[in-house]
C-alpha cells in the first residue's frame, strides 16, 4: 500500500515519519523554556538528526513563540515545519503566517473529542465539535496542502464519535490524522485497537497518514507508540529525551532504536541518523538545564555501562552478550585526553567540530578559546565533557540579557562571607557587594542586588563534570516565580563561580518565560 502525501510524495508501508515536537510539547514542560536562538540551534540539530517534521511551536501563544516559528521556517531547510493551532480562526491564521516562509509547511489543528473534554473544557455538544472540525481543517487547507488534525484525548473518545470526526477531517482535506493518548491513560492493546478500528471503519483512512502521539504518565508512551505502528500508524510524534508535559512524551531515541534493534517485530524504516542521537540529547540538556537520569534508555550515562563482574566478563568476550546495540550506533564516543594548555586555536576548533558545535563565529570562538586556556591552566587533564561544559556557557547563551562578568568571594570561620559580583545587564555592567549565610548565599544576594526580582530558589544542586579534585563543578539552580519554574546550569572549576553562572542562566530563562502567555482552552 502507498499513499500520495503533499509533503513526502509516495509513501510505502515501510516508511515511518518522525514528527518531533521537542520545541512545542517538549517546551511546555515546567522549567523547559527556550529563547529564540536556543530554539533555532535545537531546530538545526534536529534537522541534522534527520527528523521529517519539526513542530516549531504554538504561534498564537505569544509573540516570542510566533517569532521563533517564523525564524525556524525562514532558516531551516529539510523537515516540514509545522505550527500548532486550536480550531479558532485567529489561531489558524497566526500559524499560517508563521510557517509561510518554510520550504515545506504544515498547519497542525487540534480539538478535544472525548466526552470529558467536550463537557468540561469545550462546553460543546458533539455535533458542534464535528462541525468545528470540518470548518477548521477547511480553513487550514486554504493556506497549505499539508494539514494535520488531532483528536485531543483521542484514547478516551467514544469509538463511534472518533470515527465520525476522523472521517469529517479527511473529507475536509486533512492529510494526516493524529489520535493522541493525551493524558497517558491507554495501554498498548488500547492503541492497537484504536488504530486498527480507524483503518477498518473510516472511509479514506488508507489514503492519509495516521499519526500517534503518546504521553508517559504510566510509563507506556514508547510501548503505546510501537503498538500504534504495528496497527498501521506511519507517523510517530515524539521528543528528544522524552521531555514534555507532566511525565513527558514518547522518547524519539527509544522509538528509533527499538525499531532499528527489532526489525523482526517492527518492520519500518525511520530516516534518523542515529549516530547524532547522543549529541542532540546533550545539546537539549544543556539548553534546558535538565540532565537525563543516569539509567535513561539509550542516552543515560549508564545505558552502556557495566558494573557487574559477570556482565563485564561477557562484554569483554563478546559485546553482544549484554549490549543489544553498540554505543557507536547512537554516537557515544570515548572521551579524548589530547587537549591541554599547549593546544592551539586550530586544534580547539577541530575539537569543537568533533563535539558537534559546527562553525562558531569569531567572537564566540575567541571567548570559548579564552575560557579553554584558563581551564587548561587550572586542570591537569581537559576532557571532552569539560570543553562541552565551558563552550555551552559561552556559545549557547550569547544572546542572554544578563551575563556573568566576575566574582570575588571571601569566606571563612572568622567573618561573614562576602561576595563582590559584576554582571552585565542589557549591555551595562553593574556591581554589588553583599554578605550572606555562606559564600553561595552571599553570591546569590549580590545577584539579587544587581538584578532585582521576586523569584525564589527552590533547588540548588552540585555535581561534577568529570572525576578528580580539579573537576569542574556543574551546578543546577531552580527558580520559581508566579507559578513559573526554570532551571539553570553553570560549570566552572570554582563551585561558587559555577553557582553564579547557574543562577544567571536561570534568570535569563525566567525572562523568556515571563514573555510567554499560554492561550486559554477553546470554548464555545
Amino acid at each position: 500500500m502507498s499513499i500520495d502525501h503533499p509533503s513526502f510524495g509516495k509513501l510505502d508501508d515501510s516508511r515511518i515519519i518522525i514528527f518531533d515536537t521537542t520545541l512545542r510539547d517538549g517546551e511546555q514542560s515546567p522549567g523547559f523554556s527556550m529563547n529564540m536562538q536556543e530554539k533555532l540551534r535545537m531546530a538545526l540539530a534536529l534537522t541534522e538528526l534527520g527528523v521529517d517534521v519539526l513542530e516549531a511551536g504554538f504561534p498564537i501563544a505569544s509573540q516570542g513563540d510566533f517569532d521563533s516559528v517564523k525564524l525556524i521556517a525562514e532558516t531551516v531547510r529539510g523537515p516540514v515545519i509545522t505550527g500548532l493551532a486550536r480550531t479558532g480562526r485567529a489561531d489558524i491564521l497566526r500559524a499560517a503566517e508563521a510557517v509561510a516562509p518554510a520550504e515545506r509547511k504544515r498547519i497542525h489543528v487540534f480539538l478535544s473529542t472525548s466526552p470529558l473534554h467536550m463537557k468540561y473544557k469545550l462546553r460543546m455538544e458533539p455535533e458542534a465539535v464535528l462541525q468545528l472540525t470540518i470548518d477548521s481543517v477547511t480553513l487550514a487547507r486554504h493556506h497549505t496542502d499539508d494539514v494535520e488534525w488531532s483528536a485531543e484525548d483521542g484514547s478516551r473518545t467514544d469509538p463511534d464519535f472518533l470515527c465520525r470526526c476522523v472521517e469529517a477531517a479527511i473529507r475536509a482535506g486533512a492529510t494526516t490524522i493524529n489520535i493522541p493518548d493525551t493524558v497517558g491513560y491507554a495501554l498498548p492493546e488500547d492503541m492497537f485497537r484504536i488504530f486498527a478500528m480507524v483503518r477498518e471503519r473510516v472511509p479514506g483512512a488508507d489514503k492519509i497518514v495516521l499519526s500517534t502521539h503518546n504521553h508517559n504518565d504510566l510509563g507506556l508512551a514508547v510501548a503505546n507508540t510501537l503498538a500504534a505502528i504495528r496497527a498501521g500508524a506511519r507517523q510517530v510524534e515524539c521528543t528528544i529525551n522524552g521531555i514534555g508535559e507532566r511525565a513527558g512524551n514518547a522518547a524519539l531515541e527509544e522509538i528509533v532504536m527499538a525499531i532499528r534493534t527489532r526489525p523482526d517485530a517492527v518492520a519500518c524504516k525511520p530516516t534518523i541518523v542515529t549516530e547524532n542521537i547522543i549529541k542532540t540529547s546533550k545539546l537539549l540538556s544543556t539548553i534546558t538545564g535538565f540532565d537525563v537520569q543516569p539509567n535513561k534508555a539509550i542516552v543515560g550515562r549508564n545505558a552502556f555501562a557495566h558494573e557487574s563482574g559477570i556482565h563485564q566478563d561477557g562484554v569483554l568476550k563478546n559485546a553482544a552478550t549484554y549490549e543489544i546495540m553498540t554505543p557507536e550506533s547512537v554516537g557515544l564516543l570515548k572521551s579524548s585526553l589530547v587537549m591541554g594548555k599547549h593546544s592551539g586555536r586550530a586544534a580547539f576548533r577541530d575539537k569543537l567540530r568533533t563535539l558537534g558545535y559546527g562553525e562558531l563565529g569569531d567572537n564566540q570562538l575567541n571567548d570559548a578559546f579564552r575560557r579553554f586556556k584558563d581551564l587548561a591552566d587550572r586542570k591537569k587533564i581537559v576532557y571532552d565533557e569539560d570543553i562541552s561544559a565551558l563552550v555551552d556557557d559561552e556559545v549557547l547563551r550569547d544572546h542572554d540579557r544578563i551575563r556573568f562578568v566576575s566574582l570575588d568571594v571571601r569566606s571563612g570561620s572568622k567573618a561573614p562571607p562576602r561576595a563582590d559580583l559584576e554582571l552585565e545587564i542589557d549591555g551595562v555592567v553593574r556591581g554589588a557587594h553583599e554578605t550572606g549565610d555562606g559564600p553561595v548565599d552571599a553570591t546569590f544576594n549580590a545577584i539579587r542586588a544587581c538584578f532585582a526580582h521576586d523569584a525564589t530558589l527552590s533547588l540548588f544542586s552540585v555535581g561534577a563534570v568529570t572525576e578528580g579534585t580539579d573537576a569542574q563543578a556543574r551546578v543546577t539552580v531552580r527558580l520559581m516565580e508566579a507559578g513559573k519554574m526554570v532551571d539553570g546550569q553553570g560549570a566552572d572549576t570554582d563551585t561558587i563561580v559555577a553557582s553564579a553562572r547557574a543562577y544567571v542562566h536561570a534568570l535569563n530563562k525566567l525572562l523568556v518565560k515571563r514573555a510567554r502567555t499560554e492561550p486559554a482552552a477553546l470554548s464555545a
